[in-house]
């Protein structure tokens, strides 16, 4: 039941560095002082040893334990999970900060390997709890309130139950994970090491992706094209990469009997298929009043015939070039946080003054933005890559929310705190949705108002539009793969095929734009996570506008739903607000947040 905790990474993240302030450097001596630490040898021998005295003392024998045995079990298991953690995390988060060091690979690998090789005998407890009898467990959860604490972690085990192999199975898989995570390794070096040149400057793929946003459109067009250039040239690697992992998940879903491919990804999310299934229609009904409505507006804006690719996310004519330094981005951030409730404020500020946020854009460095968790008997790091787009100060504001939200849960404990990914979007969404309205508030004229909502609409299309499109993408891929291998060729069509849907007539694709889905990190990372994005932003839309009609009490029940972590189903959390995610209205009164944004622009018009 080993629970490791990985980056929540953001949807939509700027992809450097320029005169921004002192951008800050994380500090990961919280976690370990470096990879020699006497610490960090200490914790992988009392790792080895005490998986090895957990698997004596419990392997064949679940079924005979007391409730207060079975209590007991679970706490060393969670001892087990922190210390795993905090060694994962820590050789993650150096990884992560100079991908392209083969010694921070090799240390990464060399823990995960370790790692790996102690916690193999603990695969018989999932197994074993999946085979105790329920009637037997509810009486104990009736006998014991320490023990109930555990049942929303028991359930999530037991819901993989009807998808168990044999124990040895399992054991093989578990020892096999470790060739999985070398694909992993293969696309983010093999991201990391790629070059670009744009007028005579080489660029990482942060600082090219980056030149899309320009107001340049020239300059647009030249990233987009070399960006095109170098995915095309590495375009036999990227297919490969993703041949294998989706055969690989092929594979073990098909030795699990797993219904779908996404099946999976749902059990994990604690979501039922049929909510995810609502929201994807949903969302995919609402296309023409959405990204086709507003990218006809910016068509106009951009006094384009026709928009390009690389004109989608190009910045409003009527926007003014500023760069956002560090310290006014955080001063907004916090006075945003601060406005809705000091608590929230009071959480965010230690990752400002203690190394917990990295900021700066470097060579080598893990692209996009992310919050890593860590154990909760620590805290989390954020990861930034900081350019001084307005864009930046909303990934800021998303990534500190997910930081606070790790912060209320790890009271939780381990195993309570990790939030399934539907609902871990949660804070972020809401701490970008409070910095926007607080921005909005200060606008002083109709045109700055203009951009502000403008830019509002592109990131929820983004976050909703585009990752339901990303889904599609996945589900299309994963489903044409169980039919045999995938040419390039044959995944540059599953890509066009969602992309003309979701965008819209006002768009031209370029010759090279088929080759766009090989960057995306989430296909390969975790597959089909991309709709927790519109799940959560769907979500906060909704928890919004409930806050709007009766602020009185919101903040109260908003940080209860922030504390619990992953101990209550998405039912539970959202009933003191009246909301419900399996209702179809559920996702209508989302989206139509973002329809009525763009009602207000198009009435500017006149």
């Amino acid at each position: 039941m080993l629970n490791l905790p990985f980056p929540v990474r953001d949807a939509n993240a700027s992809s450097g560095n320029r005169n921004l302030g002192q951008l800050p450097e994380w500090d990961l001596s919280d976690l370990y002082t470096s990879e020699k630490a006497p610490e960090l040898k200490r914790d992988l021998d009392w790792l080895h040893s005490a998986c090895a005295e957990f698997a004596a003392d419990y392997e064949g024998k679940l079924a005979t334990l007391d409730a207060a045995g079975l209590l007991e079990c679970i706490r060393r298991d969670e001892a087990i999970s922190t210390t795993a953690g905090r060694i994962m995390s820590y050789a993650g988060l150096r990884y992560y900060q100079l991908t392209t060091d083969g010694g921070r690979a090799k240390f990464m690998s060399d823990c995960q390997e370790k790692v790996t090789n102690s916690t193999t005998p603990l695969v018989f407890f999932s197994l074993e709890l999946n085979r105790l009898d329920e009637g037997a467990l509810t009486a104990m959860y009736a006998e014991n309130a320490d023990l109930a604490r555990y049942k929303p972690v028991l359930d999530r085990i037991r819901a993989m139950k009807p998808y168990q192999l044999s124990d040895e199975l399992e054991k093989f898989l578990h020892d096999l994970g470790v060739v999985g995570d070398a694909w992993e390794r293969l696309f983010d070096e093999t991201i990391a090491g790629l070059t670009f040149t744009v007028d005579g400057d080489d660029l990482t793929i942060e600082g090219t992706l980056n030149l899309l946003t320009e107001q340049d459109r020239s300059k647009r067009e030249s990233a987009a094209r070399e960006l095109a250039r170098v995915f095309g040239e590495n375009i036999r690697t990227f297919a490969r990469v993703h041949n294998t992992q989706a055969k690989e998940k092929e594979v073990i879903d098909r030795w699990r009997k797993m219904p779908t491919a996404q099946t999976g990804r749902h059990l994990s999310n604690d979501v039922e298929p049929e909510v995810v299934e609502a929201l994807r229609n949903a969302v995919v009904a609402a296309y023409p009043k959405l990204s086709h409505r507003y990218y006809e507006l910016k068509r106009k804006w951009l006094g384009l015939e026709r928009m390009q690719v690389w004109d989608r996310n190009a910045p409003l004519p009527m926007e003014a070039t500023r760069l956002v330094d560090w310290d006014e981005a955080r001063d907004t951030v916090m006075g945003a946080y601060a406005a809705f409730d000091p608590r929230m404020a009071d959480l965010a500020q230690p990752f400002f003054e203690r190394g917990w946020i990295d900021a700066g854009v470097k060579p080598g460095k893990a692209p996009g933005a992310f919050a890593h968790p860590t154990v909760t008997t620590v805290h989390p790091y954020v990861m930034l890559n900081y350019l001084g787009k307005p864009r930046d100060v909303m990934t800021l504001a998303h990534e500190l929310g997910h930081g606070v939200h790790q912060r209320l849960a790890a009271d939780q404990g381990e195993l309570l705190s990790s939030t399934p990914l539907t609902l871990a979007e949660t804070a972020s969404v809401f701490g970008e949705m409070l910095t926007f309205r607080r921005m909005l508030a200060g606008a002083q004229t109709q045109a700055e108002r203009k951009v502000l909502l403008a830019g509002k609409v592109e990131d929820m299309i983004n976050t909703v539009v585009r990752q339901i499109a990303f889904y599609d993408f996945e589900c299309k891929l994963h489903a044409a793969r169980r039919e045999g291998e995938l040419t390039p060729d044959d995944i540059n069509a599953l890509w066009m095929s969602v992309q003309a849907q979701s965008l819209g007539e006002a768009f031209d694709f370029m010759d090279g734009y088929e080759t766009f889905w090989a960057y995306i990190p989430h296909f390969i990372h975790s597959p089909f996570y991309v709709y927790a994005y519109a799940f959560g932003d769907g979500l906060v839309n909704a928890l919004y506008a409930v806050y709007e009609e009766n602020p009185d009490g919101f903040q109260d029940k908003y940080f209860d739903l922030l504390k619990a972590g992953g101990s209550k189903h998405h039912k539970e959390l959202l009933a003191p607000f009246g909301l419900d995610a399996s209702d179809p209205a559920f996702w209508d009164k989302g989206l139509s947040m973002i329809s009525g944004m763009i009602d207000e622009l198009e009435a500017m018009e006149g």
